[in-house]
């Protein structure tokens, strides 16, 4: 199911407001946060609408549908 979003890596986009809770939550940009989901040690699951991306201590979440890039945060 994880290839799903791996195949569609080109779609990943934010809003605005997402570019800001990201650089806010985990003082990274949109590029590295996709490189991180591209990355094979992440850890990909879908739950209802939304994939969750775990990796180095963070969790990414994108929508499934429309494949923007909601928020990140630390594990906590």
């Amino acid at each position: 199911m994880e290839n799903e979003l791996l195949e569609n890596l080109g779609r990943l986009h934010t809003t605005e407001l997402g570019v800001i809770r990201i650089k806010k939550n985990l003082s990274l940009n949109v590029e590295n946060v996709i490189e991180k989901i591209s990355l094979s040690n992440a850890e990909i699951t879908r739950k209802g609408k939304n994939w969750y991306i775990t990796i180095d201590n963070c969790i990414i979440t994108v929508n499934a549908y429309s494949y923007t890039v909601i928020t990140s945060h630390k594990v906590k």
